[in-house]
């Protein structure tokens, strides 16, 4: 059987129709492939998510725990982001 381990940051990005075509499919992208490749204390997991209910603000996702949620973003803000939890994970 193998390990089940529990990720110390949840990334989520919605990824329904309004927020990909604004940018929530190429974040989960990215940021998957940062996640993968992340060498830092805290390790994070990324999941696409259909839809917030909140498409007036796409692109949307949220980071748990800490329940922050990120609204018309860039992807480079929330690269910043993610690299800053291994500074300062309570800071946020």
């Amino acid at each position: 059987m193998s390990k089940f381990t529990i990720p110390d940051r949840v990334l989520y990005v919605c990824t329904g129709s309004k927020c990909a075509k604004r940018g929530g499919k190429s974040l989960y992208k990215l940021a998957t492939s940062f996640a993968k490749y992340h060498e830092g204390k805290e390790e994070i997991e990324v999941l696409r998510i259909e839809c917030t209910d909140r498409c007036d603000y796409a692109p949307v996702c949220t980071i748990q725990p800490g329940n922050i949620w990120l609204k018309e973003y860039s992807e480079k803000e929330v690269l910043k982001l993610l690299k800053s939890l291994d500074k300062s994970p309570d800071a946020i």
